[in-house]
């Protein structure tokens, strides 16, 4: 594991247990104790975890840092790839239609969907520029990208257009992905654009099923787009805190931890 990414899932057991220590997670992830240290000045250096004697304690803002779509596919793509095979399960049998968000971890769904027998069955529609354009270029006929301005740092399409285009549709499932996911604040994301898109997906679908690596539990940016019992399905991976998983299946939502 990189020191990026044990990082990444530090500061989300911090934000999902209130407080961790050194020596538990040395214990977890297998390295020494002056390695966790280092990585807790960095995050306590980043605003995202308070050091405290012996380990640290959440802290209690809302992010609204972005960050590029190339920075965020190198971060955890080996657990948004074993997420996204999971994931294709919950695809419809045969004909059906299928909200894609935008998203490096729904970008890794995509390319496990193309190779799925039933893809040239589904009306796929997307808000993701990337995504439209590998569907596309794998062949697919119903692809629909909605219209509407893109951002750059996200490939996102948002605004008016989007969303009057998606009040007239239903879909059978929506695949969501998501910056960050609490019990209290739900889904969030950083920019109310892209909030409102993943908003609509979900009002107009039958089910909904979030992709949200491990390294997002707990934390929390600034606009939520989604209560957690507006969602059905959360498939995450095997550094998920046991904690977080055992709550959200109290309030019945179905979790597969992808290994």
């Amino acid at each position: 594991m990189y020191a990026e990414e044990r990082r990444r899932q530090i500061a989300s057991l911090t934000a999902v247990e209130g407080r961790v220590n050194v020596t538990e997670l040395s214990q977890r992830f297998e390295v020494t104790a002056e390695t966790i240290r280092r990585d807790l000045a960095v995050l306590d250096q980043e605003g995202i975890v308070h050091r405290v004697h012996g380990g640290a304690v959440a802290t209690q803002s809302f992010q609204t840092t972005e960050f590029s779509i190339d920075t965020r596919a190198r971060s955890a793509s080996g657990a948004k790839n074993a997420i996204a095979r999971e994931a294709i399960a919950f695809v419809p049998d045969s004909h059906g239609g299928i909200f894609l968000d935008a998203g490096t971890s729904l970008a890794s769904f995509a390319d496990v969907l193309v190779a799925h027998p039933n893809a040239h069955r589904w009306s796929l529609v997307t808000n993701s520029l990337s995504i439209a354009l590998s569907l596309a270029n794998s062949g697919l006929d119903e692809v629909q990208l909605l219209g509407g301005t893109v951002r750059a740092i996200t490939q996102a399409v948002v605004g008016d257009t989007a969303l009057r285009t998606l009040a007239l549709m239903r879909a059978d499932v929506a695949f969501i992905g998501t910056n960050a996911l609490t019990l209290d604040h739900g889904l969030s994301t950083a920019d109310s654009q892209e909030a409102a898109v993943k908003r609509a997906m979900i009002t107009n679908a039958q089910k909904v099923v979030v992709l949200c690596d491990s390294t997002k539990m707990g934390n929390d940016y600034l606009v939520s787009f989604a209560g957690i019992d507006d969602i059905d399905v959360v498939i995450t991976d095997s550094g998920a805190p046991q904690s977080m998983v055992d709550a959200l299946r109290d309030r019945e939502i179905q979790v597969i931890v992808a290994s």
